[in-house]
Order: structure tokens, then sequence, then C-alpha cells
């Protein structure tokens, strides 16, 4: 078992609150205070490499079978999101939901992989592991039209995950995230994202207790710079910029 892993199950988590962790990219793991982990779009092998030429270079923070999640969510089906190689070493267990963007379903279809799964529009709202999620709409272009946004509710703790998205203020305006405690958000600039200033601004007007960029450093071609987002959220709410691996409790 990994260190990483080690660190999550040590992990004590008080009454009310969540887990949080950062896997690298876009992939989060959340763990709550009855110790249920739900994990949001985890990149755990190189598939990207094979199927678009991007190496991943962050290192692995753990193997697939080293952690059970009881919720596994994919906000859509880029392989960096929707991670074919690891997925069906992570479902195989008999207990792990799967959840995901109308897209996975073709993905899952390929992989012959057809219990404990549901797919979502924006509007649904699941109850799992401790608390809910409810897809929420996003913008990701051409690129992904059915990938979704996620709004986590667990405990006390609101978490708004944007997903791949583009910057749309107009979007931004539902009462659904009034309140957050967590605002999650691309930042690399490309492929249909937020870029650092553009991430920066959304932080601005959804104003949540704190905000954590993520989607960088993981492919040379995909951008992203947490110091320039940093230098734009001078004049913000407070932010983190975490390291891959590194987790904290909200």
């Amino acid at each position: 078992m990994s260190i990483f892993s080690e660190s999550v199950i040590s992990t004590s988590v008080p009454r009310g609150q969540v887990g949080v962790f950062w896997l690298g990219q876009a992939g989060f793991l959340f763990k709550t205070d009855s110790g249920k982990l739900i994990a949001v779009d985890p990149y755990l092998s190189d598939c990207c490499l094979r199927y678009a030429g991007f190496k991943r270079l962050l290192p692995r923070l753990f193997q697939p079978y080293d952690l059970t999640f009881d919720a596994l969510v994919a906000t859509h089906a880029h392989y960096d999101h929707l991670d074919i190689d690891a997925l069906p070493m992570l479902l195989d267990n008999g207990r792990t939901v799967f959840y995901g963007a109308m897209d996975t379903k073709a993905e899952c279809e390929k992989l012959k992989i057809t219990e404990n799964v549901n797919f979502m529009v924006p509007g649904d709202i699941f109850h799992i592991a401790d608390g809910t999620i409810t897809a929420t709409a996003c913008d990701h272009g051409t690129l992904s039209p059915e990938a979704v946004g996620l709004l986590i509710e667990i405990g006390k703790r609101r978490i708004y995950i944007m997903g791949d998205t583009c910057y749309r203020p107009d979007m931004l305006t539902d009462p659904l995230y009034e309140g957050l405690d967590l605002l999650i958000l691309p930042i690399n600039g490309a492929f249909g994202n937020l870029n650092e200033n553009e991430a920066a601004e959304v932080a601005k007007i959804l104003n949540p207790k704190l905000t954590v960029p993520c989607h960088f450093w993981n492919f040379a071609e995909h951008g992203g710079d947490p110091a320039k987002f940093a230098q734009n959220m001078k004049d913000g709410p407070n932010y983190k910029i975490m390291r891959p691996g590194e987790g904290f409790v909200l």
C-alpha cells in the first residue's frame, strides 16, 4: 500500500466535516466523517499517452487496488477524467458505485461495465456515501458537450467542482452556488478550460470560503500556472495551492 493510501486511511475526519485530497490533474478524493470515500476524476494510469500522446508528468500516488471507494464520479469521458485503464480495477470490488456524465456511458459499454453504474445530466441528484451530488451545467464546448460539474454536499460542507469549463459568468448566478465552503476549478486555459485570470474572476464572483485550483502540472500540453493564479487572487477570497497527495480537513 502506498504512503498516500495510508495517509487517507489514517486521516480522522471530525463529525460534520470532510477530508479533501488532491490526486493531481482534476482528481480529488473526499473522506466523510464515517470513513466513506468519494473519488472524482482520478487519473491513475498513463492511458492518455497511448490515446492522445499526452505523457503524465506527475507520479502515481496509489494503485487502483490500494483504496476502495464508495463512489467513483467522472465529470466527462476524456481519459484524464475517466481513466479507462484503471476503471475496471476500481469497480471490480462489488462495492464501488459509479456516477458519470452521459458521455461516459459508451466507454463503460466498451469495457463491459454494466453493474453499479449511473449516468447523469445537469439537475440530477444522487444520494451517495453520507451525502449528495448534484450534476451541474458547465461549458466544455464541442470537446465534451455532455460534461457536467458537481455540487457535493457532505455533512455541513458544500463543495462545487466546476469540472472542465470555459469562462461563463452567466452560468454562475444560480442560487445553488451560494454559501460554498470549497470551490474547485481548472486553471490551465487550454482545451476549453478556464485560464488563471478567468478562474480568479470566477472565485471572486462566487466568493467561496476557500478556492482550490486544479488541472495543471500533469501534462506539458495542458499548461496552467498556479503562481499566476495566486497573483490574480491577491484581492480575492481565500485560496489554497495544493501539491499532489496533499490533504486537509474542511
